[in-house]
């Protein structure tokens, strides 16, 4: 009996109803060369999450992206969140979240709930969204491999009457201490996609939550990426008249968090960009996840979808 083939398990294409058809598909292939030459062997990092998680069809289509990258001799890393999963299951053990500045406050028994689903349920769904279209994809946590290592992350607060500044405990929520790649160039070395769950370790072995959109900038860095993709649930990052900027600077990207244009929850997203080029990735985008294929169309196409944020 012979082995079946990646390309076996993919779907079949339908034919082109007449040659014009034919045609156009063979013009989109070679327009897309220079392209894929350019990524040739090259690491990408893509943060999955948002609205492109939670929706059938666009979660469908992100599965085949990254195995087509994969395909075409790019090396993709897939770094996801799941705050709904995560509120969603806490709700069924009738566990109460809180949040502080957009972080939900994690407690010994709620983080072995958040790794439980993070690392288990979600995790081997994202990655049985790249295997289905037919690339290898492994699932592993930022604890596997000591990939990431944290440190409790901490935030203050000042009173607006007395000007007294406290120190917040968010409990077991962490940020990246350090990452050590080797189980990734292991796994991208045998023909592997890794999954990440965002969960590191503590020097004591303490599991912590980790924003997703920072353990993917951290990673991106470690790695020196070619590009960080993080898939939102906005355009990208606007102007004043709300008119999408398609690049930026660190400089110019600075300067537009100082003087208010970036505002809100794009702050910390650009941030993490920021810290990403500084620490090794080549360039972050931050893209509209409810685009289809839109890390297809940022990477192969003039017309990517998003901000291209450089150092």
């Amino acid at each position: 009996m012979s082995k079946k083939t990646h390309s076996e398990k993919l779907p079949e294409i339908p034919p082109a109803v007449n040659m014009d058809d034919a045609q156009q598909q063979a013009a989109i292939l070679a327009s897309a060369l220079p392209y894929l030459r350019r990524y040739a062997g090259d690491t990408i990092v893509v943060k999955y999450g948002g609205h492109a998680m939670g929706e059938g069809k666009l979660a469908s289509a992100f599965g085949y992206d990254i195995a087509l990258l994969k395909l075409v001799g790019i090396n993709p890393i897939v770094v996801h969140g799941g705050g709904p999963q995560i509120s969603s299951m806490l709700d069924r053990l009738q566990i109460r979240s809180h949040f502080i500045d957009g972080l939900r406050v994690t407690d010994a028994a709620m983080v072995d709930v958040i790794e439980m689903v993070l690392a288990g349920s979600v995790n081997k769904q994202v990655a049985e969204l790249i295997n289905r279209a037919g690339a290898m994809a492994v699932g592993i946590s930022g604890k596997d491999g000591s990939l990431i290592q944290a440190r409790k992350m901490t935030r203050s607060r000042r009173d607006p009457d007395s000007q007294i500044e406290s120190v917040i405990d968010l409990g077991f929520v962490g940020q990246p201490e350090k990452i050590d790649p080797r189980v990734l160039y292991a796994l991208l070395g045998s023909g592997l996609i890794p999954v990440i769950a965002p969960v590191g370790a503590g020097e004591n072995g303490e599991t912590y939550n980790i924003n997703a959109d920072t353990a993917a900038g951290a990673i991106a860095g470690a790695v020196h990426a070619s590009r960080l993709l993080m898939l939102t649930d906005v355009p990208g990052v606007l102007d004043r008249d709300g008119k999408l900027i398609e690049e930026l600077s660190a400089e110019e990207a600075r300067n537009l968090i100082k003087d208010g244009t970036i505002s809100g929850g794009m702050i910390p997203k650009v941030e993490t960009c920021l810290d990403a080029v500084q620490s090794g990735a080549k360039a972050a985008v931050i893209l509209d996840g409810r685009v289809p294929h839109t890390c297809l169309l940022e990477l192969f196409t003039r017309a990517g979808p998003g901000t291209l944020i450089k150092a």
